[in-house]
């Protein structure tokens, strides 16, 4: 849709207004200039030297001529210059009365617009929000891929580390801060009586219990059957995710093939994720999908993917 235009005559009344809120051309100059920042083009060329009247009126017709360009400065100067109620350079003048009265009447014409436009800063306004929250959210998704960068950094940090054990220590911290990151109430590691639990988080109204594993081998099907047992015994609402960095043997996969109540991450769905090609909730609601409907916990990231 186009936009609601300025009236020309409410861009005549800006130019009456700009050449009589100030006595000496200097101080309009200078005004012009200040309200200018950012926009070289409008004041380059302009004669400053010449009457205030002449060069103001060029200044408007600049902003008339590209309204769309210059909309938002247009309005700003309105807008100002409408609420303006005192004029010192004009008082101190020998027929200062007269010349008050002047610039009084041109900025009450002024306000008079200002007042018929309200369509157009009404949709001024409305522009401005949207474009302040698009900022809002590109702050924050700017935020959100640095620290998920940093994350895919520590990942690979933790791949090269010689020390394993220290590696599988450091891996839980490593996914409190991811879950953290995608708002998922994270808990690290603790134990209850006869059982240790490497963590818990909170997806989609669900209470998952977590199981992490970095071994130098695939994770069996007997690993899985006793991470099963362990979920089961929680509430009933209770799920599970198994995650191990390398991945699940085909044993493993087909013990839970038709019955499961976790879901299954190997590190190349990690990786995915680290690298912003799928957001980690939307891959274990596709998960949680894929095992509710076929009651099979491995749903790999690629399939998502290349759907």
């Amino acid at each position: 849709m186009r936009a609601q235009r300025i009236h020309p005559a409410a861009y005549g009344a800006l130019t009456e207004a700009l050449a009589t809120i100030y006595w000496y051309k200097q101080d309009l100059a200078q005004f012009i200039r200040r309200r200018s920042t950012g926009h070289p083009e409008l004041i380059s060329g302009l004669d400053f030297d010449a009457y205030k009247r002449v060069f103001a009126d060029e200044f408007v017709d600049r902003l008339m001529e590209h309204e769309d360009r210059y909309r938002d400065i247009t309005l700003a100067l309105m807008l100002e210059i409408a609420q303006m109620t005192s004029f010192p350079s004009l008082k101190r003048q020998p027929d200062g009365e007269k010349l008050l009265a002047q610039a009084n009447e041109a900025v009450v014409e002024l306000k008079g617009w200002i007042e018929r436009l309200q369509g157009v800063l009404e949709e001024r306004a409305k522009v401005e929000a949207e474009q302040a929250q698009e900022e809002e959210r590109q702050q924050h998704r700017r935020g959100f891929s640095q620290k998920l960068s940093e994350l895919k950094e520590e990942f690979l940090r933790l791949q090269a580390e010689p020390n394993r054990q220290r590696a599988g220590r450091e891996f839980e911290t490593f996914l409190n801060s991811l879950f953290q990151l995608f708002d998922m109430q994270p808990r690290l590691g603790y134990e209850l009586d006869y059982e240790q639990i490497d963590g818990s988080f909170t997806f989609d109204t669900d209470d998952y219990v977590l199981e992490a594993k970095w071994w130098k081998e695939a994770v069996e099907a007997g690993q899985l059957r006793e991470f099963n047992d362990k979920v089961r015994r929680k509430g009933k609402n209770a799920l599970g995710l198994f995650i191990s960095v390398n991945g699940f043997t085909s044993g493993a996969r087909a013990a839970f093939r038709e019955g499961t109540s976790f879901l299954t991450v190997d590190g190349t769905d990690l990786f995915c994720v680290l690298d912003d090609r799928v957001r980690l909730d939307d891959l274990l609601a596709r998960k949680k999908r894929h095992a509710n409907e076929t009651g099979n916990c491995y749903f790999p990231a690629h399939l998502l993917l290349d759907g």
